[in-house]
């Protein structure tokens, strides 16, 4: 008599279970998120065969220590021979971790890892499973891109079982899963690229690599909306998650950490799209930096501060009469509601009228700038177009505005100042509390307290 199967409803936002289906998750509170999930009572082939019914991600026995016990070891890393990749990373591959990188189609993530695996197969016993291309398709990127070719193993897959038994014979020190979205698990009745197959293919391949200690390495897709496709919990197994960024008409991919339990979290890596493949650029502040000989109004330049380096980036803006009974708020690379919250504040106090204007705003080369730190920057910049008032060359502008009008500081005032220093700025407007301590030279620092002193330098 076959067993009866268990059916669940699981959010693809938050990947909460129901028993049945309802149309908002009572968890997380989004709607028409909860979709069909088989649950086999019969345990797979691939369950049995790395721990049976125990399904703990350790591969031991669970011991109970207290924490002053635990043996402190440096976390082990493989570098994996770009700067910019292993600053997102915290350093490099730790063995055992459980890497998701996702993008848009085109940004360039199988680009980067064959990279990678070509350079360390001469080192390391690495993996490539290729589940959207034939090998053939992989060769001749790798041909293109003339990478070394006769050490890296490659099988085209999609049977997560049948890659598992392949890692097993293999014994890579690095495995990659391109992509997570093909691969399924027999034992489901769903289709692949569903909540239930990416949850327990990324399940069955994460418990692999904890116990046999393989960095495992998996491309993600996403959603129309930039968001990585599939359940919520994929992000939430992990142990990093990376975000490869940029437009097809663009040249530059930036690399943001998302998540990362073994370095900082909001690192940025920068690369650039080249014949040869994705090249590390060293200095990003130079190439956002790229600034026209005659700079116009509504141009300026602010330092926001990234993982752990600063980084200089031209805001841009333009205010223009509205034609229309509602004018438009429009923001690329910044958040809107803070916009539109910040121009209340310009208002309010400091005397700058735009309501029957439209307002764009701008950040140049695609960065996308989610701290506070450029707000005084970008009202300035507002100003400066609503005025058609040119501001100096050679200023850099940072500093958090409060509702009240008060500008305040920012983390690393005195790492920003540096940086800017350094790329040749000699005049910058900073909150107060980041006035530095020690004189920078070559630079003449204005600290201001309130929003209207700050539009009383321009």
């Amino acid at each position: 008599m076959a067993a009866k199967r268990k059916t669940a409803y699981v959010c693809s936002d938050c990947g909460a279970d129901h028993a049945k289906w309802q149309g908002q998750c009572s968890a997380c509170g989004a709607w028409n998120t909860l979709s069909e999930f088989v649950v086999d009572s019969t345990p797979s082939r691939a369950g049995a065969s790395v721990g049976g019914s125990r399904s703990g991600f350790a591969g031991s026995l669970a011991t109970v220590q207290r924490l002053d016990q635990i043996e402190l070891k440096e976390t082990p890393r493989i570098g994996t021979g770009m700067v910019e990749l292993d600053r997102v990373l915290g350093g490099g591959l730790v063995p055992g971790s459980a890497i998701l990188i996702g993008g848009h189609p085109g940004a360039g993530k199988s680009t980067l890892l064959l990279q990678v695996l070509c350079r360390l197969a001469a080192e390391k016993s690495c993996l490539y499973i290729t589940g959207e291309e034939s090998p053939a398709q992989v060769a001749m990127r790798a041909e293109r891109l003339q990478l070394p070719k006769d050490q890296l193993r490659l099988a085209a897959e999609t049977d997560v079982e049948r890659i598992l038994d392949l890692a097993r014979a293999e014994k890579p020190a690095i495995l990659v899963i391109d992509s997570i979205q093909v691969m399924y698990l027999q034992g489901l009745q769903s289709a692949p690229g569903s909540v239930a197959q990416v949850r327990e293919s990324a399940a069955a391949l994460t418990r692999f690599a904890k116990q046999t200690g393989t960095v495992l390495l998996l491309v993600g897709h996403v959603t129309k909306d930039g968001t990585l496709a599939g359940p919520k919990v994929l992000e939430h197994m992990i142990d990093c998650s990376l975000m490869l960024e940029g437009s097809t008409d663009s040249r530059f991919r930036t690399l943001r950490g998302l998540k990362n339990r073994f370095g900082a979290v909001n690192e940025l890596g920068v690369f650039a799209m080249t014949q040869e493949g994705l090249r590390e650029v060293k200095n990003p502040s130079a190439i956002f930096l790229n600034r026209a000989e005659e700079v116009s109004s509504g141009s300026l330049v602010t330092v926001v501060w990234e993982g752990t380096r600063p980084l200089l980036v031209e805001l841009q803006a333009l205010v223009d009469q509205s034609h229309f009974g509602n004018p438009r708020r429009v923001c690329v690379g910044l958040e809107q509601n803070r916009l539109a919250m910040l121009l209340a504040v310009l208002h309010r106090h400091g005397g700058v009228q735009v309501g029957d204007q439209d307002v764009f705003a701008n950040v140049v080369g695609g960065v996308r700038v989610m701290e506070t730190g450029a707000d005084l920057a970008l009202l300035l910049s507002i100003v400066s177009s609503f005025r058609d008032r040119t501001l100096p060359r050679d200023m850099v502008v940072f500093g958090e505005v409060g509702l009240a009008g008060e500008i305040r500081p920012v983390p690393h005032g005195q790492e920003r100042l540096t940086e800017a220093a350094k790329h040749g700025f000699t005049r910058a407007i900073v909150s107060a509390s980041n006035r530095p301590r020690t004189p920078i030279e070559g630079m003449e620092v204005i600290a201001v307290r309130t929003l209207a002193e700050a539009l009383e330098q321009q």
